[in-house]
């Protein structure tokens, strides 16, 4: 594709076997050729800038259960190498935690990865993973980077085959290791090897990929406490009530995900303890069992105190991820959607709203999941003094769950109650800082029955949201402020002139508080033209308000008849006289239309371009001073230019070529190369086009303004 972003279209048809599963086979083929020992396959999801796993292999799904489905733009490594159509390479758990610090805190441990995309020239179907343990080396070799990229290619070929033949892709299973054999001795593979296990003095177990046990020695038994009939096809932390505990899992992923030696020593009430040796390798684990005597008499008078059962560790998993995602969300919208993306699938509910208070009345801040918004509507206005579930839970800060209609309609008649649709609902007041900032509400499509457990995780969960949630009211208010000052400062719309058309883009950074002091003005001057365009330094309030303040200058110095050198040097007297310490860059110029020519004077702005009407470019170099504010006795020399009819002048501030590791002259450059193959496009899809050419993957770290003029034949 042209634009070299990837297209939505190909998964629509993406889901289906070409005879053979493709998708497993692949895979299976790509981590054989690099040694890998887990990878997973993503497609895009039809009509959605969304990744969806469809086949994982070596590590059970579970393992990356906050990642089974991912935005486009979400900072996941697979995310990065389908947009940027690259290969992420992450060299251990270091750069892990550097370079993706969300992926880091669920999965802290030491392993590499690689991911690619799955793509074509023209059309994009996914992404791929593979991982390694922590021996690997730090640096991807070329052999396997060279495979890795071969394979993809090759996969991205079979799947334009099989879209071109409408061949649809069928889900395809996991690629694990083989199910578990229902016999005590049934994975030893022999009678005498059996006998040989039973004699060890220490207990043996055998573990597949999913932490089931498929194999037990009469000395494992006799030390869990447990017959092995008991044992056999299920997890231990599942099926032995004193290893249930997330760390003891947590061991297990951690020998799976770095294939080196794991251990851990486990309380077996009522004072024994004991000590368990995890060996992995790709086909599962193999379990060795001990008495840990030593720390047994250290220990002899501890007794556990009783409790709740601890919560599995998918869960611990997901609020982990949740909690590193939150600190990245920005605005009330951001919120809203991580937890309809990765809470509301978690806990299994299909719906969700958040509410505030604005007035004394209820608020819909967001919501997700309801197939008619005038549900919603129903809550948006409500008095706080009116009694419904809403508004009690913000008020009164106490969460409330209601297992199905009924309970809810006892407590709340139909009025009161705004129903909508579903059987089953969870209010969470959001409290931060001490005080309520909302209500998140979770809907159930069939009615839910809410355990002990679950209502404890679902209010701390509540705790983490209203942090982030605080934070984003504070932030929009901020935005919509900004925006406000940003739109009153800058022209309305640019006025007509004879001779001239005219088009100009503004867009704020994408980092910050989206208010900057890059302005523009196209200004009628005694049958001519002026047009200015300049950026104050900073991203903030002064620097907008210095702006205006430029800009009414500029245009005063205009209508009195000052000429360009000698605007230039009165604005710059302003600046000094107002004594704001901000310095700005400033290009202004004088059109005659008529004679075909224009007057410039510049201040230390980027020079413009210049694209004449046979379609040829070229920067132009013109004279000029230092930057606004700096020396109140500089001079501005001015440059007179031809401007034929048809030509079109380019003015723009440095945040259209300037980004981290670009060279401005490639920049301007590449600026130029998209100004002269646009051909005569009408000014507004120029500027357009322009503004499109800077995006980066990682947004903009400054405002851009762009103003074009053409002079009319």
């Amino acid at each position: 594709m042209s634009d070299g972003q990837p297209s939505h279209q190909a998964p629509a048809t993406a889901r289906t076997r070409v005879g053979r599963p493709l998708l497993s086979l692949a895979l299976a083929s790509m981590m054989d050729e690099v040694h890998a020992h887990s990878g997973a396959v993503y497609l895009l999801a039809p009509q959605e800038p969304v990744l969806e796993m469809a086949v994982m292999a070596g590590l059970p799904r579970a393992f990356a259960a906050p990642w089974e489905r991912v935005g486009l733009s979400a900072p996941i490594p697979v995310a990065d190498a389908l947009r940027e159509r690259r290969l992420v390479w992450v060299g251990g758990e270091e750069e892990m935690a550097r370079l993706y610090p969300r992926i880091s805190v669920v999965l802290p441990y030491p392993f590499s990865l690689a991911a690619l995309p799955v793509a074509t020239e023209s059309t994009a179907y996914g992404a791929v993973f593979v991982t390694w343990p922590g021996s690997h080396p730090p640096e991807l070799s070329d052999r396997e980077r060279t495979h890795l990229s071969a394979a993809c290619d090759r996969l991205a070929a079979r799947l334009a085959r099989a879209l071109e033949e409408s061949v649809p892709l069928l889900p395809e299973p996991d690629l694990l290791a083989a199910p578990v054999v229902t016999g005590a001795a049934g994975t030893l593979g022999t009678v005498e090897s059996a006998r040989m296990v039973a004699r060890l003095p220490y207990g043996l177990c055998s573990l597949d990929l999913h932490g089931r046990i498929s194999f037990a020695n009469a000395a494992a038994a006799e030390l869990i406490g447990a017959p092995v009939s008991q044992l056999l096809g299920t997890q231990l932390w599942a099926s032995v009530p004193w290893l249930n505990d997330p760390v003891y899992e947590d061991r297990y992923r951690a020998a799976l995900f770095s294939q080196q030696t794991t251990s851990f020593v486990a309380l077996r009430p009522p004072g024994d303890w004991l000590s368990f040796r995890l060996y992995p390798s790709t086909s599962g684990l193999t379990v060795r069992i001990t008495r840990a005597r030593a720390v047994t008499e250290m220990n002899r008078a501890h007794r556990p105190t009783a409790g709740d059962t601890p919560s599995r560790l998918v869960t611990i998993s997901q609020v982990l991820s949740l909690a590193g995602a939150l600190t990245e969300a920005v605005s009330v919208q951001d919120v809203v959607q991580l937890v309809a993306d990765e809470i509301a699938p978690a806990v299994g509910s299909q719906a969700l709203v958040v509410l505030g208070s604005r007035a004394g009345r209820l608020h819909v801040l967001g919501h997700q999941g309801y197939p008619d918004a005038r549900v919603v509507e129903r809550f948006d206005g409500l008095p706080l003094l009116e009694r419904t579930p809403g508004t009690q839970a913000l008020t009164t800060g106490v969460p409330a769950f209601y297992e199905n209609e009924q309970e809810l309609q006892r407590l709340y008649p139909a009025r009161q109650a705004t129903p909508d649709g579903f059987a089953a609902w969870a209010y969470l007041p959001l409290i931060a800082s001490g005080r309520p900032v909302g209500t998140l509400v979770l809907a159930y499509a069939e009615p839910h029955p809410f355990a002990a457990d679950e209502r404890a995780v679902l209010t701390s969960l509540g705790g983490l949201i209203a942090q982030a949630l605080e934070r984003a009211v504070l932030y929009d208010a901020k935005h919509h402020v900004a925006h406000g000052l940003q739109a009153a400062l800058l022209p309305h719309s640019l006025p007509l002139l004879p001779g001239i058309d005219a088009a100009a883009r503004y867009l704020p950074a994408t980092q910050g508080m989206d208010i900057g002091g890059d302005f523009y003005d196209l200004v009628p001057a005694q049958g001519q033209a002026a047009a200015v365009i300049g950026d104050v330094q900073g991203h903030n309030v002064t620097a907008a308000g210095l702006m205006g303040q430029i800009r009414t200058a500029v245009r005063a110095y205009t209508t009195v008849g000052q000429p360009p050198g000698e605007v230039m040097r009165s604005t710059n007297r302003l600046l000094i006289d107002l004594g704001a310490d901000l310095f700005a860059s400033c290009l202004y110029l004088r059109l005659d239309p008529e004679h075909g020519r224009a007057v410039m004077a510049r201040a230390g702005h980027p020079p413009p371009l210049l694209r004449r009407p046979d379609g040829r470019v070229r920067v132009l170099d013109l004279a000029g001073g230092p930057l606004l504010g700096i020396d109140g006795s500089a001079t501005y020399q001015t440059t007179e230019v031809d401007l034929a009819p048809g030509s079109v002048l380019v003015l723009y501030t440095d945040g259209l070529i300037e980004s981290p590791g670009t060279d401005i002259e490639d920049a301007l450059a590449d600026l130029g190369r998209v100004l002269a193959q646009a051909g005569d496009l009408p000014l507004d899809e120029l500027a357009d086009l322009l503004v499109e050419s800077c995006a980066t993957p990682r947004g903009r770290i400054d405002d851009v303004a762009v103003l074009l003029l053409r002079a009319r034949g």
